[in-house]
Order: C-alpha cells, then structure tokens, then sequence
C-alpha cells in the first residue's frame, strides 16, 4: 500500500517535543522528514526517564523513547546553523523540499536566513511552517514558551481545572499540550500543501501553544468570550449532576459517568448502585433538589460504590446500560483490550534493541501505509547520505565536515 504523503519532502529545525511530533506524524504519513539539529544534537536527547524493571538490560534503559516517539522514522543531519555556511546549506537543501517546518522566534528565523521572505526566494512554492508558544505577531510574540506555561498556564486550562475556589493548580504530564498542538500544525500544513499545489505559490502556516489550548477549551470559551464570566469549578459538589460527576470505588480506583440527560438516567443509575430507596426521596425528586443537596448525595454514592472494585461495578453499569468510564492508570493503557484491537501501541523494530512498543498515531487510514516507519535517528546519522542526494559531492560533503558545519555519527 501506498503512503498518502510518500512523494513529500520535509526539512525541520526544531526541539523538544511539540514541533517534533508533527513531523512524527508527518514521517508515519510516509514524507521524508529530514530533522536538521544543532551539532551537539536536540537538547530533548537524553531527557526522558528510563524504563523499570529487572527484564530490561542496559541497553533498552539508556534509549530515550520519549525523544523517539516524537522523532521515530526521521533521518538527521547536524549542521552548525550558527555558522553561515551551515544556514546557506540550510537554504539550498530548501530548494528540493516541499514544506519547512520549525519552532525557531520570527528573530531567529531572521537571523539565519530561514524566514519565509528568505526561502521563498530559493523555493516559491515551498510551505513554511512555524510552531510557538504563543504565536509570531502580538505583544508576547517574543516570550519562549512550553505547554505548561503557554498552554495549560497562560489558556485558562490549569485554572478551570482546579477542584473549587481553593483547590490547587494541578500539574500535566509531559507533552500533553505538545501534542495537542503538534496535531493542529499538521493540519494547518496538509491545508498549505494542497493550496501550494492548486496555485503554485508558497504558503506561510503557523500554530501556537497558547491558540491550540484556547481551541481545546472552545467549548467554553464559546460562551466565555460573549459574557466574559468565569467558568465553573470542577469541585464534585458543585457539578450540575450527579449523572456527570466522578467517584471513587472500592479498590481505590474511580469511575466517572457523563450522562445527560440526567433526568433520564437518574432511576437507572441508582437501581444499578443498590440505591433504589432514594429514588423518590424528596432531597433528590428533581434535577433542581439532587443539586442543591450534592453534597448529601455524593457522600451517599461514594459510601455504596466503596462495596465493589472499578471493574467489578463496571460490568454492572454495562448491564444496566449506563454511560460510564473507567478512570485508568498510564500503566493500565498499553494492556487494554480496546487499545490492542485498534492498535494504539505497535511495534518499532530497532537495529540494536530489536522490537520496543510506541505509541499510534490517533488517525487511521483503511487502504494506505500509515504507521511507525523506524526508530528516532542518531545525531547526523544520515548527513552525508542526505547532502548526496541533494546533488552536493565528495569534495563539498568533505569541506563542510572539516569546516564543522555539518556532523555525522
């Protein structure tokens, strides 16, 4: 089968983790994504916590599979962008590639010569791509940002998380906000690529931490934007229903349901919780009485469902035919049933390692070849290989590698 995107070419210069995963995606659509990092390598290299556990030898613990989820099916080349040889090499590898993409502050794209004005003049019909924190026009455009700051800090995603008034800022696991916009900037370039092949002419796209984050909360910020009001906190008593809250059970593990609406789930939830007797208890007759003493009922449903394990009260729910979910575990994930069957976690296999499981791409494609193509490149792994086939030889390739402009492992 053929690959939707295998005709593409894609230059990037970026780190860390967000621009990075969109040209993952990029790579497991089948382009040829050609990471362009500094000499010394992306600072992400080498980041990422080791796995557990005594079935593991040395090996598998110092590989990086944070940075290769994010960079797998990559090729690499080191050029030293800081010297002018290396940004002019830069330049000319833009003139056969069909999208750049980077992470780089409009000033720094300036600086090297790798702005759109610039590259356009070697490439008129190239993309050009840029992810930020918070965007490349504006007061703030020049501010570095991560997702925790640009994006669950800055969006109002950390506060309208907080449990009440008084509860804490929570804290988000590595890259999730990343991601999120990691997947906003392939969009934004699969738009560009075919508006560049329909009229011919270059096209300029960019996304942005802070953006991305505000169109995860659209939903909100839909009413929020008109009334500018704040929105309410997720504390369990004062959620609207009980048939949209959140429990612990007997294992310690929870559940949560999102029923609406509740007034159509109310009996059935509690005949499924061994709560029939407060059907028609006038605390809880109407949708109106249950929320002004949530409180009550809460402390109700988390005494009955402390008498079954997660699992256990989740067969009942299925049976009485309830929306429900089980909150699960990061380590839980990879194991479920559901999660195999659709392939979320396949297998890479490396040269040395041999085989290790990643993490799918949330997109799935019924007659094309869309999945993990290799594992994440070594530093300049494949420099001299790239600059052959665009068109530089020996004698060049050798200069530049004496000059230090461009490494190889």
């Amino acid at each position: 089968m053929a690959a939707p995107l295998d005709d593409v070419v894609v230059l990037e210069i970026d780190n860390w983790m967000a621009a990075p995963s969109a040209g993952a995606v990029l790579a497991d659509m089948g382009a040829r994504v050609i990471k362009i990092e500094p000499i010394s390598g992306d600072p992400m290299r080498g980041m990422s916590r080791p796995v557990k556990g005594d079935r593991f030898d040395e090996a598998f613990k110092d590989y990086d599979f944070q940075f290769d989820v994010d960079n797998r099916g990559k090729e690499s080349i080191a050029v030293a962008l800081d010297q002018p040889e290396g940004a002019e090499l830069v330049r000319q590898l833009a003139q056969k590639a069909d999208i750049f993409m980077c992470n780089l502050l409009t000033k720094r794209q300036a600086k090297f010569g790798l702005d759109p004005d610039s590259l356009f003049k070697v490439n008129p019909k190239l993309v050009h791509a840029t992810l930020t924190g918070y965007g490349t026009s504006g007061p703030d455009a020049w501010r570095p940002g991560y997702d925790v700051t640009a994006f669950f800090g800055r969006s109002g995603l950390y506060d309208s998380m907080r449990e009440g008034d008084e509860g804490l800022v929570p804290m988000a696991r590595p890259a999730q906000g990343d991601h999120t916009t990691g997947l906003a900037m392939v969009g934004a370039i699969l738009g560009a690529l075919r508006l560049a092949e329909k009229s011919g002419q270059g096209q300029v796209v960019e996304t942005s931490l802070y953006e991305a984050a505000v169109w995860t909360q659209a939903s909100d910020y839909a009413v929020t934007a008109v009334d500018h009001m704040p929105v309410r906190k997720r504390r369990r008593d004062e959620l609207l229903t009980i048939t949209g809250n959140r429990f612990p059970c007997g294992d310690g593990n929870w559940v949560v349901f999102n029923m609406l609406p509740a007034a159509a789930y109310w009996s059935r939830l509690c005949e499924a919780s061994g709560l029939q007797d407060i059907i028609e208890d006038e605390r809880f007759i109407d949708s109106k009485a249950r929320y002004r003493n949530m409180a009550a009922l809460i402390d109700i449903f988390d005494k009955a469902l402390a008498a079954k394990s997660r699992d256990e009260w989740g067969e009942i729910f299925d049976a009485a035919n309830l929306i429900w979910g089980p909150v699960m575990g990061l380590h839980e994930v990879p194991q479920d049933p559901h999660a195999q069957e659709l392939g979320m976690f396949p297998t890479i296999e490396h040269p040395q390692l041999g085989a290790y499981t990643t993490v799918n791409i949330p997109m799935r494609f019924a007659t094309a070849d869309v999945k993990p193509q290799g594992p994440a490149p070594q530093i300049g792994e494949h420099s001299e290989q790239i600059l052959r086939d665009f068109g530089l030889g020996d004698d060049a390739i050798g200069a530049l590698k004496d000059a230090g402009t461009v490494g190889q492992a």
